[in-house]
């Protein structure tokens, strides 16, 4: 193993530090600006990524990360930075995204939204030279890491690695790759597996057994139902959400209630509201009980389950939800003239075809909500070159010792 000692510049854009070297940027995990460090490159990984050998001179800003998988496990990237300087250095993504793109606004401080944790994780089970493997994927690697327990899970997610071991253990005859998700809701564990392919009835009724024994709220294969013991609901404003089979939800309740505040706030003025990319209601549901509110999402489940929540929940706002393929078949200016504030929340691709609606129609005030700061200003560009203005920019963490950040923006006319 040949080593070279480099120095780290600072900490860059994924949560590797980036060292100058022949006029190219070296990346290297776990390390800090400042830090004179050892390192070593690996066979079949990327010219400009290293392996971290040895720290020579720390930074004054390390500290002792928390969990005992940290720079093995690929979940999180730091733990090992001050709380401030990583805050400070996770705000800077937002600010540097948009000065790249040539927009000028305000951004905020960085809200925490970790609260007691994350609510849903997704564990891989993979086989090979005949050891079984249950946990998360290495660092760079295609491997995967065996846990034993994650510090960063809500409490309500106990027991969900002991129903990962066991599930994988059970389906291991199937010898194929498997993902597991796990959610937390109000009535326990909801699990649904992929990757198994079609199983007997003796193997489905080995799986029924398991859920009891684990109390699971429910398990699914493929999102096809194997047991349910009890609805897996989640509360959302004054509602109860019954969630469809492995649907998407805020990772952590503090951020969920985080966003949907801070959208809330966004929309003081507004009487009818068009949320789009709504999914189950998390900020539909809020929403109707000061506005009007028509949701949009393509999620034909998620939107029925927003539905089932509606007629069942008293003292709403008129709210109607329905299913509709928003990259298709985005709400046009002529449909926007029914509304005065439109929320968007969509997926990591951003949402180009609905911003160019946005920027063609008369609507006056536009909230914006995004997991992806360099489609969030692709979008933002859009919208601002159809007159309007980006006023307040607020980043939010709840993917903490991560490198991933949400915001919610607002824009008006």
């Amino acid at each position: 193993m040949q080593v070279e000692r480099l120095t780290i510049d600072h900490v860059g854009q994924q949560g590797d530090g980036v060292a100058f070297d022949g006029g190219r940027n070296i990346y290297v995990p776990y390390t800090l600006g400042g830090e004179a460090v050892d390192t070593a490159a690996s066979p079949g990984r990327p010219a400009d990524r290293r392996d971290l050998v040895q720290i020579i001179m720390p930074s004054p800003e390390r500290i002792a990360p928390f969990c005992e998988y940290f720079g093995v496990c690929g979940g999180c990237a730091i733990q090992h930075w001050q709380v401030d300087a990583y805050r400070n250095w996770k705000r800077l993504l937002v600010v540097d995204t948009l000065k790249q793109a040539g927009i000028a606004c305000e951004v905020g401080a960085l809200v925490d939204a970790h609260g007691t944790g994350r609510r849903r994780a997704t564990f891989h089970a993979r086989q090979g030279s005949g050891e079984l493997r249950v946990g998360f994927a290495a660092a760079g690697r295609h491997e995967i890491v065996p846990v034993g327990h994650c510090p960063i899970l809500d409490p309500a997610m106990d027991g969900a690695i002991a129903a990962a071991n066991a599930i994988a253990e059970l389906l291991k005859p199937v010898a194929k790759p498997l993902d597991i998700q796990v959610s937390a809701t109000d009535n326990g564990l909801d699990v649904d597996v992929r990757g198994s392919g079609p199983l007997d009835t003796a193997m489905l009724t080995k799986l029924s057994g398991l859920a009891k024994e684990h109390r699971l709220a429910r398990l699914t294969r493929h999102g096809e139902l194997v047991l349910l013991q009890a609805p897996p609901t989640v509360r959302v404003g004054r509602a109860t959400v019954t969630l469809p089979a492995a649907s998407f939800m805020q990772p952590t309740q503090a951020g969920e209630e985080t966003l949907a505040a801070l959208v809330a706030e966004r929309c003081k003025g507004a009487k009818r509201i068009a949320d789009l990319f709504c999914g189950f209601g998390p900020f539909a549901l809020r929403l109707a009980e000061k506005f009007r509110v028509s949701a949009f999402d393509s999620d034909a489940a998620a939107v029925a389950a927003l539905n089932d929540a509606i007629r069942a929940t008293q003292g709403l706002k008129p709210l109607t939800a329905e299913a509709r393929d928003l990259f298709r078949r985005p709400l046009v200016p002529q449909e926007l003239r029914e509304f005065d504030a439109a929320v968007f929340d969509p997926p990591r691709q951003g949402a180009e075809a609905q911003s160019r609606q946005f920027a063609a129609s008369r609507l006056t005030h536009v909230v914006a909500v995004s997991c992806n700061p360099a489609t969030f200003a692709r979008d933002a560009k859009i919208l601002l070159g159809g007159g309007f203005k980006l006023s307040e920019v607020t980043p939010v963490d709840q993917f903490r010792h991560t490198p991933h950040v949400e915001l919610v923006a607002r824009f008006s006319r």
